[in-house]
């Protein structure tokens, strides 16, 4: 009997993108022992693979025997850029948050240990909570970073609580003037994209308020999603 699509697998590819994803921490080189640690492979199986890797330009092997990725990765990433405008789908969503709550939105991924505002829609307010595109935060403090710890596999009771709530509030945790509320964005087959979040004063953030922005940033975030996973 054929095999279905959805079952059809190539090991050796498998395993020559297992060993990319062994970078996904953000390290910068790896020895060839600790290659072999993360993925599990032995020693002749990795060096075999990448071998492969380099030669295409995805792996590069410096003069210490360490690998790094290599510039292909880049190129590919220019070229999925240039097909795929992230920024298409999260202003507009961010745009409506601010129409419908009057605060500022932002948008936030993580990047190992910090999280990026990746893109930021200003409340009309004269007194707001500023905060530039690009900037990077802790991930110790604030509703954007627990809901990017909580779904990105962050152990505890308190990330337990954020991911079964779905959304997580903080009442001055950063900044002991300020509010935020956030939720997180999942696209298609349930991969989580990032957080998606509200910021304000403090003294603004009553019961009320928070389950008003609670219930746009959710609305939102299931409209942000369906549309990245269509894309």
């Amino acid at each position: 009997m054929a095999e279905r699509a959805g079952e059809q697998r190539v090991e050796a590819v498998e395993r020559a993108l297992t060993i990319l994803e062994a970078f996904a921490d953000g390290s910068r080189a790896l020895a060839l022992a600790e290659l072999t640690r993360r993925t599990g492979y032995y020693r002749s199986t990795v060096l075999r693979l990448a071998a492969s890797l380099e030669r295409f330009g995805y792996l590069h092997r410096d003069d210490d025997g360490r690998f790094r990725l290599g510039a292909s990765l880049l190129r590919l990433g220019v070229l999925y850029q240039s097909a795929f405008d992230l920024a298409a789908y999260v202003r507009p969503a961010l745009a409506r948050i601010v129409e419908r709550t009057e605060e500022t939105a932002a948008f936030y991924i993580r990047e190992g240990d910090r999280r990026i505002c990746l893109y930021r829609h200003h409340s009309p307010r004269l007194i707001r909570h500023h905060l530039v595109e690009g900037a990077e935060l802790t991930l110790e403090q604030g509703a954007g970073a627990r809901v990017l710890m909580a779904f990105t596999g962050a152990p505890g009771a308190l990330y337990d609580e954020v991911r079964r709530a779905g959304h997580y509030v903080s009442m001055g945790e950063r900044d002991p003037q300020t509010a935020s509320v956030a939720v997180p964005v999942f696209a298609d087959g349930g991969r989580f994209v990032g957080a998606i979040a509200v910021v304000g004063l403090l003294m603004d953030f009553d019961a009320g308020h928070v389950d008003d922005v609670r219930a746009v940033l959710g609305a939102e975030a299931a409209r942000l999603g369906r549309g990245l996973g269509r894309r």
